[in-house]
């Protein structure tokens, strides 16, 4: 281990006496070790050197890594506690293999919760899983990790096709023979960063930080949508057998921020659960019992890219960053600024202020259910007319302020030229007329919300988001995500979609949509979910609401005949699908203890 914090003015020494492993991983052996591990402090370091002949040992390694802090006998007592609230990052390292492990999360949250608590193993498993790349469509490894855990206690899984896990948990503590109930969250996650932030989604941890009351990435997501819920289904599956419980199925779903195409291709058969408890909301004190449906269309405008004329002879990158992004769903009512919208602006003034100026380069946002949070274009001109193009940016970003800056606090505009090798001849760029023609249909599309519910006070019941926008040389596309509770109403926003691209001389294709969950009001389910959760919350009512997002609820229930009804709650996060994810600490252990109330009544439940 490596760590920053000073040590102690003396030099430290101690022997590595025993290790402890993280729940569901096997015990490293210390015969795996070339040689006792020491600790040896010196000045302002502390270093515990491991060597290890295999990539399965360094595995294991990294288990008690995270945990130093109490299971590893370090210096002294007084100096591991001192590590362990200073939550520093440790390392391990090994001669035959270049992997580098980093694990602090579990020893960073370890506090949360009473180590004899629920919720205290939701956050182990929370952390665990923060270790674990879980891209859309890439969940893999997290599957594997699942597996492992089911069948190191000794509880059956199944998986369908697609991916998709059920882990079975039988009745305890007298919930034998209650009807089965169906815990279900995603493993997947949006993977976001800040442009300044070195990582890969694909390959590195989540690396945790606390901010006040609150859990944080450190310049990415945080996965707590989904992982909490993860968390919490693999918490209540490993309570032990005096717990009262009814057969539990435990559904983890694959591949749902990119499209809910996990629950879409469930095989609804590895269910046999009656109700379904839902662990994907983010506003602890609510109950969800319904949900909006939606669909992705592609926008597509062709047009040639030709050589830039010889006059431009600069290249101008105006970009704007800082925006708050957030989910397409959730936040699409805050009146957030689109970096798209922002940028066609920005592109259509330099054009304007430049008439001998062509657009190169317009791209901006990456992910179909957030909003943008950074966008850029280039343009090339002649170099007498950059000064020009520099004005009508300030201009324009002056007034953009005015507009959104109580909201848009941290948003920013830049020029910047670019200088290549070969100059402008072997850029490219659209003619005029097709980049007013681009711009033109990016600044007509709907953005936000298109109508509030009549049905649900302060219910969103339609919105369009402009999501991702791409260039090539034959033309640009718009990626554009569309969300209603009404299904003729989602389809009728489409058709404003598509008389834009008629405008604009493009084409449409459209997604096919997926389902909204339509509310029960009166279900028996959501009567328990709110007496409990009143409970929890000292008798103050919960709110019963319908998200303006795409659950899985609405198809699950399609897709799995025994289900007849469902509600869905979780802890507090905010900022879901940017680095600005956060997750409320205090939120957490009063979700678990809900979470048990409700399985222990329905425990009671007669089959």
């Amino acid at each position: 281990f490596e760590s920053s914090y000073p040590s102690p003015s003396h030099e430290c020494r101690a022997m590595l006496s025993r290790v402890s492993p993280l729940p569901g991983r096997p015990t490293p052996p210390l015969g795996r070790f070339a040689r006792p591990a020491l600790i040896g402090g010196h000045g302002d370091s502390l270093t515990l050197q491991v060597q290890t002949f295999s990539v399965a040992s360094l595995r294991g390694a990294s288990s008690f890594s995270a945990i130093a802090g109490g299971a590893v006998f370090v210096a002294s007592a007084a100096y591991a506690q001192r590590l362990h609230r200073r939550n520093r990052l440790f390392r391990v390292s090994s001669r035959r293999a270049s992997t580098m492990v980093e694990a602090v999360n579990v020893g960073l949250v370890r506090d949360f919760a009473p180590a004899d608590h629920g919720a205290a193993s939701l956050w182990r498993h929370f952390a665990e899983l923060s270790e674990i790349p879980r891209p859309s469509g890439k969940e893999q490894a997290v599957l594997s990790h699942i597996k492992r855990f089911a069948e190191a206690r000794g509880l059956p899984w199944a998986e369908d096709a697609v991916g998709n896990l059920v882990v079975h948990r039988p009745g305890s503590g007298g919930g034998e023979g209650a009807p089965a109930v169906l815990l279900q969250g995603h493993l997947d996650m949006v993977c976001q960063k800040n442009t300044d932030v070195a990582h890969d989604f694909e390959t590195d941890p989540i690396r945790f930080r606390i901010d006040g009351d609150w859990l944080h990435a450190t310049g990415t997501t945080l996965g707590a949508d989904n992982g909490v819920g993860v968390a919490a289904a693999m918490a209540v599956l490993e309570q032990g057998p005096e717990a009262m419980l009814p057969r539990v199925e435990a559904l983890f779903t694959v591949d749902e921020e990119t499209g809910l195409t996990g629950a879409y291709g469930l095989d609804g058969t590895i269910v046999t659960a009656t109700r379904l408890l839902n662990l994907d909301t983010e506003e602890f004190g609510s109950v969800y019992i319904g949900c909006a449906g939606g669909g992705d269309s592609m926008l597509t405008l062709g047009a040639p890219r030709n050589p830039v004329p010889a006059e431009c002879d600069a290249l101008l990158k105006v970009s704007v960053r800082g925006l708050m992004g957030g989910h397409s769903g959730v936040d699409i009512h805050e009146g957030r600024g689109n970096a798209l919208v922002v940028v066609s602006a920005l592109a259509a003034d330099a054009l304007a202020a430049a008439p001998r100026s062509v657009l190169v380069d317009l791209e901006g946002g990456d992910k179909h259910n957030a909003i943008p949070r950074e966008a850029f274009v280039i343009v090339a001109v002649p170099s007498e007319d950059v000064a020009a193009i520099e004005a009508a940016i300030t201009k324009r970003t002056s007034a953009l302020r005015e507009e959104f800056g109580l909201k848009e606090q941290k948003m920013s505009t830049s020029t910047e030229r670019i200088f290549e090798a070969e100059g402008t001849s072997t850029t490219k760029a659209f003619a005029r007329s097709d980049a007013s023609r681009f711009l033109s249909a990016i600044r007509l599309l709907p953005h936000g919300v298109i109508k509030m519910s009549h049905a649900m006070e302060g219910l969103v019941e339609t919105s369009n988001n402009i999501a991702i926008v791409r260039t090539s040389d034959d033309g640009m596309s718009v990626l554009l995500s569309t969300r209603s509770s009404i299904g003729c109403a989602l389809e009728a926003a489409r058709d404003r979609l598509q008389a834009v691209a008629d405008l604009a001389g493009g084409s449409l294709k459209r997604e096919p949509a997926y389902p909204g969950w339509a509310p029960q009001p009166s279900s028996p389910l959501l009567e328990l979910t709110r007496r409990k959760l009143g409970e929890i919350c000292g008798g103050r009512e919960p709110s019963v609401l319908a998200i303006h997002a795409g659950l899985e609820c609405g198809i699950l229930l399609e897709k799995c005949p025994t289900l007849k009804e469902a509600v869905s709650f979780g802890p507090t996060i905010t900022g879901a699908h940017s680095p600005d994810e956060a997750l409320e600490v205090a939120t957490v252990k009063p979700f678990f203890d809900t979470l048990m109330a409700v399985l222990a009544e329905l425990a009671t439940a007669k089959a």
